[in-house]
């Protein structure tokens, strides 16, 4: 048993002890021990870590930009050296495995490195002349504090990738709460902004209830909100925060569909199918937990998924030959154990079952083994609604219109997939599925940070979505400045000219 860390949370640029008398376990997935324990913290904690950011925005958005990206400079160099340690304290307390866990610090450095072009980024636009004598010129300029509420499944990337490079880099200040689950990769890389000479004030981190997040949502002093969770918590995080006049970028659940055309190379297809639907023990809302295969070869993809299922080594999450980790709680392990369950009543046909898998040495680890549903209809939840384990559902189609059909029928619409070697199926499968993010013969269709991550329909709420140059304008307002200057005899005038904005106004 390892000692149990009890840890802080950081405002202007302290950690400090919260006042609280309630900690929340952090857990080692792969063990089934608790090794730390993170606060609540208090109503006036959080006020405290807003007003911090507050305090820090006026300074902090008059750095010319110039400077505020060395910060940024210097951080993804500290990344990179400290790459190794982060990646096993995201293992330890997430449970993805080696390459996961160093993939998902490796998506923190993509965004920090799109954000050191804000400087290109930030840059307006300006026209001489619009009227005779007039000129103007548009501003891009920080909006102020942010929150950003963040989920467990990706600690490293989702608050320091998605969040804070861009917000810190425009010049806003911000206030992480972290994951309560899966906080300490995020106080980590706190710890290296700090050494990278972020000034005190600009980034604050918490831990805290749902209670205590109700004040992002409506505190005068925060201008904006981005969040990534589940469908219901994102609606009343939009409704309530847009309700207060503050901006609200909400990525929420997910259940991507995967069209298998007749003509796809099967092997290869199935070995792309298993990487998306267990990496990260399907806990992304980029996995792909449905397939939908064409009839004709709907019996031999099946068999090839779960060959390639049997063949995953499920162990513990530093273990760099495991390449399926544990889940995240027991209690997550309960809630994924709770959906196969359901599948099997309502009629799915359950053809590899990782309910009963055990890792040697690691007997109280949160495992569970690839599971694999057949003939799932529309009407099975189990297909429709986001479970977020390793638990992949196939359902059959007769047709291209038929598997289209049912794909957009799902609510969600983060991510959508085809293979095929037929270009007019791809043509026609990007132009006409609802995903937001679509991949041909691509599992998991995730852009790089330089393009937006465009969920749609009830994977996202908001108008600006995270990364590429909507987020750039998520963390800025526009001011157009129009300007006149006088020679000796203008000056001299009695008479005032008036702009109307108008092409041809006065003074034209």
């Amino acid at each position: 048993m390892t000692e149990i860390q009890q840890l802080k949370y950081f405002v202007s640029g302290k950690w400090l002890e919260s006042s609280t008398d309630k900690y929340m376990d952090v857990y080692d997935p792969s063990r089934g021990e608790v090794i730390a324990r993170t606060p609540c913290c208090t109503r006036d904690e959080v006020e405290s870590a807003i007003a911090s950011a507050k305090a820090a925005f006026p300074q902090w958005s008059r750095t010319p930009v110039m400077r505020r990206v060395k910060v940024l400079y210097k951080f993804r160099q500290l990344v990179e050296e400290h790459l190794e340690e982060l990646t096993y304290l995201v293992a330890r307390e997430n449970g993805k495995v080696w390459s996961e866990a160093e993939g998902d610090i490796l998506k923190v450095l993509e965004p920090v490195e799109h954000a050191c072009a804000i400087p290109t980024l930030m840059m307006g636009e300006s026209l001489q002349d619009t009227s005779t004598g007039y000129d103007t010129v548009l501003y891009r300029e920080p909006v102020g504090v942010f929150a950003g509420i963040v989920p467990w499944n990706f600690p490293g990337m989702i608050p320091m990738g998605w969040m804070a490079p861009l917000c810190i880099a425009t010049g806003n200040t911000l206030v992480i709460k972290a994951a309560s689950m899966t906080p300490m990769t995020a106080m980590r890389l706190t710890e290296l902004w700090q050494e990278a000479g972020l000034p005190d004030g600009v980034l604050n981190v918490v831990t805290c209830s749902r209670n205590e997040s109700e004040l992002f949502l409506t505190h005068p002093d925060v201008n904006g909100v981005s969040f990534v969770g589940s469908t219901s918590v994102g609606m009343h995080i939009y409704a309530t925060a847009a309700a207060h006049g503050k901006r609200v970028q909400a990525l929420c659940e997910a259940k991507n569909h995967g069209l298998v055309m007749e003509d796809a190379p099967l092997e290869r297809t199935a070995a792309g199918i298993i990487n998306s639907s267990f990496g990260c023990a399907g806990e992304r809302c980029m996995a792909l937990p449905v397939i939908v295969a064409h009839e004709a070869i709907a019996d031999q993809l099946v068999e090839q998924l779960v060959k390639f299922a049997k063949a995953l080594n499920v162990g513990p999450a530093y273990d760099k030959q495991s390449q399926l980790g544990p889940v995240v709680t027991d209690a997550h392990r309960k809630s994924v154990v709770s959906w196969i369950e359901k599948g099997v009543e309502e009629g799915a046909h359950l053809v590899l079952d990782g309910r009963d898998v055990t890792v040697e040495g690691h007997d109280s680890g949160f495992y569970l083994g690839p599971t694999i549903f057949d003939y799932v209809t529309p009407d099975m939840t189990v297909g429709e609604e986001e479970i977020f384990g390793p638990v992949l559902c196939v359902k059959r189609v007769k047709s291209f219109d038929e598997g289209l059909e049912l794909m957009n029928q799902n609510r969600f619409a983060n991510g959508s997939v085809i293979f095929t070697n037929s270009g007019h199926y791809a043509r026609e499968f990007s132009m006409r599925t609802h995903g937001g993010m679509v991949g041909v013969n691509v599992g998991i269709p995730v852009p790089v940070g330089i393009f937006p991550f465009t969920g749609h329909k009830q994977s996202f709420f908001g108008d600006l979505h995270v990364l590429g140059k909507d987020g750039v304008r998520f963390y800025t307002e526009t001011k157009a400045v129009t300007t006149r200057w006088f020679d000796e005899e203008e000056k001299q005038r009695t008479t005032v000219d008036t702009w109307d904005g108008s092409v041809g106004g006065s003074g034209a």
